[in-house]
C-alpha cells in the first residue's frame, strides 16, 4: 500500500512500514502461527515494524512461550507496539513488561524520534481508547504522544489500536495513523455492526490532513473463520505526494 505524504523529504521516500495487528495469540493461535508471521515480516526487509494491539488473548504465564517469536522480528529501526483492548483483558502491565523484555518498544501515549537517511521522523503510540477503564493512568491521548516532539520532524506516524483515535490524531498533527481492531468485519453480523462503532473498517482513508490505514487483522478472534475479509500482513510505503 502506497501512502502519499505532502512535503515528504526525498530521504524518506520509499520508507516501508510492515504492520501486523490483532494476532490474538491464545486458545487456538499458538507459537507456530506467530513463527510464520515473523518469517513473512522479516522477508519484507522493512524499515520499521508496527504491531497495533490485540497481540494476545490470555496471561503472560499461559502464553509467554507462544509470543516469544516476536523477539525475532527484524527491521532497520525496530519493532513498536501499542496496547489493544485485549491486552487489558489479559493483564496489560505484565504484557508490557514481557514485550519490553523481548526487545519490543511499547509506546504508551509517547513518541520516539528516529533518523532515516539523515531525516528525523516521529513514531508515536497511544494506549487503547478503553484503557482508562482498566488503568486510570493509561487514558489514550494523541496530544500527549506528541508532547515535546521536535517541530522540524519531517513525518509523524501514530500507532493506535482503534480507528476511533483518528479525530484526535488529526487534531494533534499526525500524518499517518495505523490501526486495527475491526478485523475488517471478519464474520456476520459483526461486519455490519462494526460500522456503527468505528469511522473506518479497513483500508486507507483520509481524515482532514491525516491518512488512516486500518488492518483487517493478521489473526482472528473467536471462531477460526472469516467472511470475505482475509487476514493481512501489510507493507506500507511512503511516497511523495504530487501537487494538489
Amino acid at each position: 500500500m502506497e501512502v502519499p505524504i505532502q512535503s515528504l523529504p526525498e530521504a524518506l521516500s520509499g520508507f516501508t512500514i510492515v504492520q501486523i495487528s490483532d494476532v490474538h495469540v491464545g486458545p487456538t493461535i499458538k507459537r507456530p502461527f506467530l513463527n510464520a508471521i515473523v518469517e513473512t515480516v522479516n522477508s519484507l526487509e522493512a524499515d520499521l515494524v508496527a504491531v497495533t494491539g490485540d497481540l494476545v488473548d490470555g496471561s503472560v504465564a499461559d502464553l509467554a512461550r507462544h509470543v516469544a517469536p516476536i523477539a525475532h522480528l527484524s527491521s532497520r529501526h525496530g519493532t513498536f507496539f501499542v496496547t489493544g483492548n485485549h491486552e487489558y483483558y489479559s493483564g496489560a502491565e505484565p504484557w508490557i513488561a514481557e514485550l519490553r523484555r523481548l526487545n519490543v518498544r511499547v509506546l504508551l501515549n509517547e513518541h520516539v524520534v528516529l533518523k532515516h537517511n539523515t531525516e528525523a521522523f516521529i513514531v508515536g503510540g497511544v494506549t487503547d481508547v478503553s484503557a482508562h477503564q482498566f488503568i486510570a493512568s493509561h487514558r489514550s491521548d494523541p496530544q500527549a504522544a506528541l508532547r515535546g516532539a521536535p517541530s522540524h520532524a519531517a513525518f509523524r506516524l501514530l500507532l493506535a489500536h482503534q480507528p476511533r483515535s483518528a479525530p484526535a490524531a488529526a487534531e494533534a498533527g499526525f500524518d499517518l495513523q495505523l490501526s486495527g481492531h475491526t478485523h475488517g468485519g471478519q464474520f456476520l453480523p459483526w461486519n455490519f455492526l462494526v460500522r456503527l462503532q468505528q469511522p473506518f473498517v479497513s483500508g486507507l482513508h483520509r481524515l482532514r490532513g491525516l491518512w488512516v490505514y486500518v488492518s483487517r487483522g493478521t489473526g482472528y478472534w473467536g471462531p477460526p473463520q472469516r467472511f470475505g475479509v482475509p487476514s493481512e500482513i501489510t507493507c506500507l510505503k511512503l511516497v511523495r505526494a504530487g501537487p494538489r
